[in-house]
């Protein structure tokens, strides 16, 4: 299986957002209609390697400092189409 690394901003949310949020039972950040911005991608063709690559671009300072995340996430290997695409598309 094929694995997509991804590198994103975190987004901020207003104080006012997370209490609305945890007392209507809702969603803060719904990644389906709104992903985060993107920063860096990476393929991998195995685990194993997907882990390694994602341990490595959590050592950048923006992870480190929670401005930015790390997701490690597999790919359909039998999907006709890219799930994914830089160009924000």
């Amino acid at each position: 299986m094929r694995f997509l690394i991804v590198r994103t901003e975190i987004r901020t949310a207003a104080d006012a957002d997370i209490a609305a949020a945890w007392a209507g039972g809702g969603r803060l950040r719904d990644e389906t209609s709104t992903p985060e911005p993107r920063r860096q991608v990476v393929h991998a063709e195995d685990r194993d390697a997907a882990l390694l690559l994602a341990r490595a671009l959590s050592a950048v300072g923006a992870v480190r400092t929670g401005r930015h995340r790390v997701k490690v996430l597999p790919i359909e290997e039998s999907a006709p189409w890219h799930p994914y695409r830089w160009d924000g598309g």
